[in-house]
């Protein structure tokens, strides 16, 4: 029997050695990237440790299998700690990877990315991200265990663990996420507070100062709080217990930890936090803790053999959990074969066979044709979520037959989040990389501001999440300037990866909803009005299916005089301006430009027919500022949209007094065809 830790009850000399070599590759990478955060890594390594090695279910030999327990390092600047985890449990990171920390094109970037094919279940770093990430991924496991779980079949039944810094617990994401697992009760969900009393300015007590336990039991969760070092993991291993048994609530344990622990210079220092500690001090901290100074990113074999033993355990899990699926598939195969399916990211129906269509003639505002796609999409496409901000009346997000997703209502789909954007936008990130589920949520377009930095991650990872927002322009009227958003729209383009669609009818918001719930490699934001538009004939202009080429010629003409490029709401203007335009013997070409992405991406040869390259008078119309139409405007180009904020007025009147109209539009155009 192994000789128990005299530094760590619950723990025997090896577990110490485990421990320890955590800490010094941590120490080590930073070091030798000579950038990073060793601090957090040496005081969470024994917490870290217990976790990953006696208390959650995953398989390195498979990081995507279905059921494995998530962790989140929301403190993303402990990134170290994470990799050292992966690396010591067999996945796919070489010590390599180690010494090449925060270098190019490394398998070890500064934070964590997302890349769950290497144990990286979502990106962190943004503080707050992570922790409000953990909810969605805790709503997502409670909607898929309520649809699939049998008697005897537990097919679903993960927990997501996650690692939180004082710096997650004082971004206000944080609070708007935590309350609402409070209120929806996900004791899924595991949180794990660094409290280390540092961050980068000194000590918390300059600006935190509240009671954070009080806060989180207001918020209805269980709170267990570990005094001490950090190292105390029979009293850890004792909340861990409690936690895990928890029933009707989420979780949090309050662990006092020291930042940079052993160091004898830099320990409870804000200097550890975000700076390598330096060759002299770490050979200290390893002569502390009886280690080889001149030693460096050493892994002892008998720690390398401990650690391993996670694959074998792994396999054995998932190996349980496979041959359990086989008789559930045999007991239950259509819902088998809706796991599998929905696995593959296979939809269950063809999107064409049941999207609606809207007849010309009529007018309807595409927040309102976007109501009526999820009417009749949603009730078939089980493992979407839908929810909104508390604008579900005006953002037409709630589809018939929804049910709320509530504590004592797993079943539901549709999410109340309350005035919470940012909380919104981070949680359905952590819906969207469940591995099953989906998620759409409405707000104003105003308030992307509010979840902008959600909004980035998705981006950033490429997070199949759909982002609806509504009252898209000054044509929101009566609100006001506060309300009207005006830069919203370009500052949306200007994100990488993000599809930006403003569709000018109802059946281009059709077509909008269906590429984006078939689209699965990166998010899409969806940009539809408040006021009524004219649904356009397709067999008059074009058809909206031409909307997947994100720009296409609406009304055509043989040797245009002008090209006229709108989108949204200002397409119909644009029409109107072309048929004026006629009647005075000018040649227009209206082009529709929904998505500017999808339109960069086609060939040469398709932009050239849909903007035409030796036609050099071309009009913008965008109720928007003119940031990004140069582009496709040129050095002759005229743009007809808002160089100021709005105002509050009907909806109609804006238009009419910022200029925005046909009228404007054909003088526009005959000046640019002068010049």
């Amino acid at each position: 029997m192994m000789k128990v830790s005299t530094k760590n009850p619950g723990l025997c000399e090896l577990d110490e050695l485990c421990i320890q070599t955590i800490r010094f590759l941590s120490v080590d990478a930073v070091q030798k990237a000579n950038s990073g955060h060793p601090g957090m890594p040496m005081g969470m390594a024994p917490a870290a440790y217990v976790l990953w090695t006696k208390y959650m279910d995953y398989n390195p030999a498979n990081p995507r299998w279905h059921n494995r327990d998530r962790f989140v390092l929301s403190a993303g600047h402990g990134s170290m700690l994470l990799y050292s985890l992966l690396y010591l449990t067999g996945y796919d990171i070489s010590l390599d990877e180690l010494k090449n920390f925060r270098q190019w094109n490394s398998k070890t970037p500064g934070h964590p990315e997302y890349e769950p094919q290497r144990g990286v279940e979502v990106t962190t770093g943004p503080l707050g991200q992570g922790i409000s990430n953990a909810v969605g991924m805790a709503i997502a496991g409670k909607l898929l265990a309520n649809y699939f779980n049998r008697d005897g079949f537990p097919i679903i039944d993960y927990k997501i663990y996650v690692i939180a810094s004082d710096g997650d617990l004082q971004e206000g994401v944080s609070s708007e996420a935590s309350s609402l697992a409070g209120h929806l009760g996900l004791d899924n969900l595991i949180v794990i507070y660094d409290d280390n009393h540092i961050t980068i300015d000194g000590d918390t007590a300059l600006a935190f100062t509240e009671d954070r336990a009080k806060r989180y039991e207001a918020y209805g969760w269980y709170v267990q709080e570990v005094g001490g070092d950090g190292n105390d993991m029979a009293a850890f291993e004792k909340a861990l217990v409690n936690a895990k048994s928890e029933k009707g609530r989420p979780s949090i344990i309050k662990l006092r930890t020291h930042i940079a622990y052993g160091s004898p210079n830099l320990q409870d220092t804000a200097k550890s936090h975000g700076a390598p500690l330096g060759d002299d001090e770490i050979r200290l901290v390893k002569e502390n803790f009886g280690w080889d100074p001149d030693k460096s990113f050493y892994v002892p074999e008998e720690v390398s053999a401990r650690m391993r033993k996670a694959v074998e355990k792994g396999k054995e899990a998932e190996s349980a959990w496979n041959k359990m699926f086989a008789e559930y598939a045999r007991a239950h195969p259509e819902l088998a074969k809706q796991f599998r399916d929905a696995a593959a990211g296979k939809l269950p129906v063809e999107l064409d066979d049941i999207l609606p269509e809207f007849e010309p003639g009529s007018s309807i505002a595409t927040r309102k044709a976007s109501g009526k796609v999820l009417d009749a999409v949603m009730p078939k496409l089980p493992f979407v979520f839908g929810g909104s901000a508390d604008l579900t009346p005006s953002n037409n997000t709630r589809f018939a037959g929804a049910e709320d997703f509530q504590k004592d209502k797993r079943h539901g789909r549709y999410i109340h989040y309350g005035i919470r954007e940012h909380a919104m936008g981070a949680i359905m990130n952590g819906i969207s990389v469940s591995g099953l589920a989906r998620a759409y949520g409405g707000t104003f377009l105003v308030f992307s501001d509010y979840m902008r930095a959600a909004i980035r991650v998705a981006a950033m990872s490429k997070y199949p999440t759909i982002f609806v927002f509504t009252h898209d322009s000054i044509g929101i009227g009566e609100d006001g300037p506060t309300h009207q958003p005006v830069e919203q729209l370009a500052a949306l383009r200007a994100i990488p990866n993000l599809l930006v669609f403003r569709p000018a009818d109802a059946n281009e918001t059709a077509t909008a909803w269906k590429f984006a719930l078939e689209y699965r490699d990166g998010p899409v934001a969806l940009l539809l009005t408040r006021q009524g538009l004219p649904v356009l004939d397709q067999n008059k202009y074009a058809s909206a299916a031409n909307l997947s080429k994100g720009a296409y010629v609406l009304v055509g003409a043989d040797k245009p005089d002008v090209l006229l490029l709108a989108t949204g709401s200002e397409v119909s203007i644009a029409i109107d301006a072309c048929e004026r335009l006629a009647v005075e013997k000018i040649s227009a070409q209206v082009v529709s430009m929904p998505c500017w992405k999808l339109f960069e991406k086609q060939s040469k040869e398709y932009k050239d027919l849909v903007l035409p390259p030796d036609v050099k008078a071309r009009v913008g119309i965008e109720a928007g500022v003119e940031l990004g139409w140069s582009k496709w405007l040129g050095d002759r180009g005229i743009f007809i949209g808002l160089s100021r904020f709005g105002a509050s007025a009907p909806g109609k009147v804006c238009f009419e007094k910022f200029g925005i109209t046909a009228e404007k539009v054909v003088k526009a155009t005959k000046k640019v065809i002068e010049k």
